[in-house]
């Protein structure tokens, strides 16, 4: 056994959109990742706070609900939890020069399944 990461740790997925949850779930459990579902931040930071086994934060720009927008939720979680690598997606265009942390990496929505989980490789071995 190695001291090397897993390639395919538990990601938590903050999508607010049912459909693209499930469909970005799904995309990623068939890659071998596990997958921790979350409608908004609140209950992403619910589950952080809750477990030590999240490997990677996979979150949405625009949520309507909570406290906070994805941007906000990826700078709190490397603050936080700065072991924990950061990918965010959005629809809604590209982020600003201080909207991301420093090592996060973004995707824009439409994405390829098989982008998504390539980049969400990367991040991983980046991290």
């Amino acid at each position: 056994m190695t001291d090397e990461p897993s390639e395919h740790p538990v990601v938590l997925l903050v999508e607010d959109d049912g459909l693209l949850l499930m469909e970005a779930a799904d995309t990623l459990a068939e890659a071998g990742f596990t997958v921790l579902e979350a409608p908004h931040a609140d209950k992403a930071l619910t589950l952080l706070e809750g477990r030590t086994d999240v490997g990677v934060l996979m979150t949405d720009v625009d949520m309507p609900q909570g406290s906070m927008d994805g941007f906000a939720l990826a700078r709190l979680v490397s603050r936080r939890w700065p072991e924990i690598p950061v990918l965010v997606v959005s629809g809604m265009g590209f982020p600003g020069p201080h909207d991301m942390p420093d090592g996060a990496r973004f995707i824009s929505k439409p994405y390829q399944p098989s982008a998504l989980v390539r980049t969400l490789r990367a991040v991983v071995r980046a991290a």
